[in-house]
């Protein structure tokens, strides 16, 4: 299988507590269910990749453990190619402890375990992976230099670059933004990368997505749940509101978006279709709780647009 999308990225296990509101700092609440859901911002676009179209390999590192075998198996489950996803003995997979409240917001702690041995060395064992790329996705829960390395190595080899900074807790080095084609951050994530603009509207996502086309991004698509996107350039940009849907959790609609997105570029789609697309994904995702279960099929997004 050649793939068309190649993510490089994380796959952790999603430790899940639903409960009636996010905690305060020193409170205890008591929980309403909890559930164990494969996850990690890698994994979960590639899964998205996968459901909605593309042919997908993914590289990254689990551990040698239950986790780790449920989360390749998953993985191979989706028709995904596994070869790049590296056993590590020593460290545990990856987790994500999520609280998602009743009104669908949710809190996140990731420990990395695993992700944190996604090594350069490690990608280049993994080159005839990239070439066959025709889209290559990063996000930032593996380490940085990993990070930069592989969009080096992208761009060199002519793909189609994507990087969704997530999670982001200081500004990208100037030196990453020519190497990267579509910058995908979220609200808080465009606010960070551009200095502390707060964004929390379709304008304030506009003058962030200016920062960051200002500091060497190329073009820049900042999601806003429920208020859609906006897609900027040095020459435009366009707002795409999102689809009116009854919201059951959030988590991974972010991770569905890039991955139907890259699907979409893949396919051959213009940048609106693919936007399009990806926030039907999202949309639809959003109404189904858990991470990778909430992801929606090809099939279902044609339903909806249909």
């Amino acid at each position: 299988m050649q793939a068309k999308v190649v993510i490089v990225g994380s796959l952790n296990m999603d430790l899940v507590t639903r409960l009636p509101r996010l905690p305060r700092p020193g409170e205890t609440l008591a929980g309403q269910s909890f559930v164990t859901v494969p996850g990690g911002k890698g994994a979960n676009q590639a899964v998205a990749a996968a459901r909605l179209g593309a042919s997908v390999a993914m590289i990254g590192c689990v551990g040698a453990d239950a986790y780790g075998q449920q989360l390749r198996d998953g993985l191979l489950a989706e028709g995904i190619d596994c070869t790049g996803v590296t056993v590590i003995a020593e460290q545990p997979s990856g987790v994500a402890t999520i609280l998602v409240d009743d009104h669908s917001q949710n809190a996140i702690v990731i420990v990395a375990g695993a992700n944190g041995q996604l090594t350069t060395a490690l990608v280049d064992s993994f080159e005839a992976l990239l070439s066959q790329a025709e889209v290559i996705i990063c996000q930032l829960e593996v380490p940085l230099d990993s990070v930069a390395h592989v969009l080096k190595r992208a761009r060199e080899l002519g793909k189609i670059v994507i990087l969704n900074p997530a999670p982001a807790s200081a500004p990208l080095p100037a030196g990453w933004y020519p190497l990267i084609d579509y910058l995908i951050p979220n609200e808080s994530e465009a606010s960070v990368l551009s200095g502390g603009l707060a964004v929390d509207s379709v304008a304030s996502a506009d003058v962030a997505a200016s920062a960051l086309l200002a500091a060497g991004a190329a073009k820049v698509i900042v999601t806003l749940g429920a208020q859609g996107s906006l897609f900027a350039t040095r020459a435009q940009s366009r707002h795409f509101p999102a689809p009116a849907v009854q919201a059951v959790d959030t988590t991974a609609a972010g991770d569905t978006f890039v991955g139907g997105f890259a699907a979409a570029l893949a396919e051959g789609k213009s940048e609106a279709a693919a936007i399009n697309f990806g926030q039907i994904a999202a949309a639809l995702s959003v109404t189904r709780a858990g991470a990778q279960p909430s992801i929606p099929t090809l099939a279902d997004v044609q339903g909806f647009a249909s």
